[in-house]
């Protein structure tokens, strides 16, 4: 765990190390989390906490970016180990925070029982008396430090992202892409756009780029993962990386082997950048550390291609 403007990046280890951050906020003698992963990360986030010098009393906040589950699976566990803790959400994500049964079955099904349970423990409800909704313009005081929470489509319709102006700095979940430390080169960071299944907007996704570079920001903090700075050569590159990806999208659309070749020109089309920033690693180094990204990056176009046939003209 390291700190920067009493910033605390906390590596959740779900799935892998330094894929799936939270953040522990500290001012004034409270603390506030974003994003929490799952309930597997509990002990990770509570000795954030005592690191901190904060007591579990002292936090006031858990904000979720969004409620997909390496998000926000673990809310319910960690808001009971937080007495004055309330949490703060999209208006479209309280009901599933509150009642989380629809999260879980949706993703049961997908990944199974055993899955679910390996990698994301026990979900649990937050009582409806604890969540406040956040929507567009939002603003909250952590010990005087003042956050802003803005409505950033695109990624998902229940997405906001946190302005921290004390560090100039977005939090931005998954709205400004990933972004691993593995594909770091002289250049700086290597960005790609996540899409994930099952909201992916392109139009939406690029006009919330647009909104959060609008506050010239020093920093991102990703989920996928930790600080990032250069932020308008990143914001370039997640933009011509979602139109390349609509336009591989849109020429697979129609073949019977869709999902695959969906899968490799987005390989192809991640290789080419690495080789062109830098990377170190090798081209199978690249799609191993990417792989799971390509995928679920796959299936969200297939999704978008299907919602987007299906809207009138």
């Amino acid at each position: 765990m390291s700190a920067e403007h009493a910033i605390h990046v906390i590596d959740t280890a779900f799935q892998r190390d330094h894929f799936d951050a939270a953040y522990l906020l500290a001012s004034g003698g409270r603390g506030a989390f974003i994003d929490c992963g799952t309930s597997h990360a509990l002990p990770r986030l509570l000795a954030a906490v005592e690191s901190a010098g904060l007591g579990v009393d002292a936090i006031d906040w858990l904000i979720l970016t969004h409620v997909h589950l390496d998000h926000a699976g673990g809310a319910g566990a960690l808001m009971q180990r937080l007495p004055n803790a309330r949490l703060l959400v999209h208006p479209r994500g309280a009901p599933h925070m509150i009642d989380p049964a629809r999260l879980v079955a949706g993703a049961t099904a997908v990944y199974g029982e055993e899955e679910m349970a390996r990698s994301y423990g026990d979900i649990v409800p937050v009582a409806a008396e604890r969540v406040v909704v956040a929507g567009d313009g939002h603003r909250l005081s952590l010990g005087g430090r003042e956050l802003l929470c803005i409505d950033t489509p695109g990624h998902a319709r229940h997405h906001l992202c946190v302005w921290d102006a004390a560090s100039g700095s977005w939090f931005t979940g998954d709205t400004f892409g990933l972004s691993y430390r593995e594909l770091d080169s002289a250049l700086g960071a290597f960005v790609v756009p996540t899409t994930s299944p099952v909201q992916f907007e392109p139009d939406a996704l690029h006009a919330s780029i647009q909104r959060l570079m609008a506050q010239s920001p020093e920093a991102m903090y990703l989920t996928h993962y930790g600080r990032v700075q250069d932020t308008p050569r990143l914001a370039a590159d997640l933009h011509a990386q979602i139109d390349a990806m609509t336009a591989i999208a849109r020429a697979c659309d129609g073949r019977a082997d869709r999902h695959r070749a969906l899968v490799a020109a987005l390989g192809e089309l991640y290789l080419e950048r690495a080789r062109a920033h830098g990377c170190r690693l090798d081209d199978a180094g690249v799609l191993r550390v990417l792989g799971m990204d390509i995928e679920l990056n796959a299936q969200g176009l297939e999704c978008w291609l299907d919602s987007d046939r299906a809207r009138p003209a």
